[in-house]
Formats: structure tokens, sequence, C-alpha cells
């Protein structure tokens, strides 16, 4: 029904920055609440961004100041702007999506997300 494609992903040194996209494609309905989460090697999945249908963004407190999310409905595709990296930026990135019409702020669970994406991996080195 949903499908997610991330890209964008690279390794890059410690304060240089990345964008990584999201392209969507499928129903609609069940993609209303799109969001970022990352996984750090060994962590669980982390909830980092999220933006609805009507375009409402939250951040997480964690990276708050430093990515930005953002979306062009145009080309049904989502952005994560990611500013001054650090070494513990590091992670796969992977985009998900649900029906709801209000993703929350500041935290997500990934059991709420059924739509996945293969993930892109970030690296960032000193």
């Amino acid at each position: 029904q949903v499908h997610l494609a991330e890209s964008g992903g690279s390794s890059v040194q410690a304060g240089e920055s990345l964008r990584l996209s999201c392209v969507a494609s499928g129903d609609t309905t069940s993609r209303r609440c799109m969001t970022w989460f990352r996984q750090k090697q060994g962590k669980g999945r982390e909830g980092i961004a999220a933006i609805e249908i009507d375009g409402h963004t939250s951040v997480a407190p964690s990276v708050r100041g430093r990515f930005t999310i953002s979306k062009d409905s145009a080309k049904n595709t989502m952005y994560l702007q990611m500013n001054n990296l650090r070494l513990d930026d590091t992670a796969m990135y992977y985009c998900a999506a649900n029906s709801f019409l209000r993703c929350g702020d500041n935290f997500w669970r990934p059991t709420d997300f059924p739509y996945w994406g293969q993930g892109t991996p970030v690296t960032v080195s000193s």
C-alpha cells in the first residue's frame, strides 16, 4: 500500500551537513503522518522528527536546532536537513509512515508505524 525509499546518506566529517530524502508512493491516507527515525548500532529505533499532512512539524529535543524536517507534497518527498553533524549522529536513518492525522510531538513509537523504508546510512567521523 505504501512504499518509502530513502536516499542521501553518506560519510561526512563532524560539523558538515547532509540532506536526506524519502520518496513516498501509495495510499495517501496511510501516510498522513511521516517521520524520520534513526537506529544507532546496538540500539533501538529513535524517532527524531515528524511532519503531518497539513505541514505541522515536530523535532525531537535531542536534535532540535540542528535538524529540520520538511516536505514537497508535489514530489511526494520528505526531507531531513541535518546541520552541524556530530559523531553520535552516526546511524541508519529510516523514514516511516502511518495514517494518524496527528503525529504527536517530540516522541514517536516505532510500533505505531506500519510502513518503513530500507534506510540510508549516515556516518560522521572526526
